[in-house]
């Protein structure tokens, strides 16, 4: 199948969002704005994300470390607390064997078009069963069922293959009303060891606060 020819390189250095207070509307990003702690701040941006209509709004990019080599992808924040962010996935999943290595994260969340970023990172812990068993039960049936059919991160022949699975595994439990928690499926929380609030700000100087060590202090961009 053809494909329209992408940017050459020069196109590429070229390509630049000017940001600016005038533009996002918003003031500029302080300490003050985290006088009710950094969860509340969050919430408002992922609540700011979500009514600007951005896909996702909870959808961040986390790092995990293979054999010190940084690996990266995009799974979804399903809460935060003082204790951290929150996440769920397969435990033997590639993500889950780096975390059981390295238990250690930074994740990111890219809101473009509202010009602002938000980043954490520090030791990550599974969540109590009962945390899992509690989000498990409000998933829908057939994010279950694709839990169970899929041994996330192994190789497999086709797609053909993997719908067959999932076929399977509906047959199993076709007559199950709540389907169980697969024994290798939970949750993770990273601490917020470091967390940091991003605004685009003209002339690339953004506005940049970090929690660190409860500290409430601004970073020169």
């Amino acid at each position: 199948m053809g494909a329209m020819a992408g940017p050459d390189s020069e196109h590429l250095a070229a390509m630049r969002v000017e940001y600016s207070a005038e533009k996002d509307g918003c003031p500029d990003l302080d300490a003050d704005w985290l006088d009710d702690g950094w969860v509340a701040l969050f919430r408002k941006w992922i609540g700011d994300a979500e009514r600007a209509g951005i896909a996702e709004p909870n959808a961040m990019v986390l790092a995990t470390v293979d054999a010190g080599r940084p690996v990266t992808r995009s799974v979804l924040c399903k809460d935060v607390d003082e204790g951290g962010i929150t996440f769920f996935t397969n435990y033997d999943s590639a993500k889950g064997a780096e975390l059981a290595a390295t238990p250690y994260a930074s994740a990111t969340f890219p809101w473009y078009q509202l010009g602002r970023q938000f980043h954490i990172r520090g030791p990550v812990t599974k969540v109590d069963p009962r945390v899992t068993e509690d989000y498990w039960s409000k998933r829908p049936r057939g994010s279950q069922l694709g839990a169970w059919a899929s041994q996330q991160s192994h190789p497999i022949a086709s797609r053909a293959a993997l719908l067959a699975r999932l076929a399977e595994v509906s047959a199993r439990f076709a007559d199950v009303e709540r389907i169980p928690v697969p024994p290798n499926w939970g949750g993770y929380r990273i601490a917020p060891e470091v967390v940091e609030f991003w605004q685009g700000r003209e002339n690339r100087l953004h506005n940049r606060i970090r929690v660190i060590g409860g500290r409430v202090e601004r970073l020169q961009p």
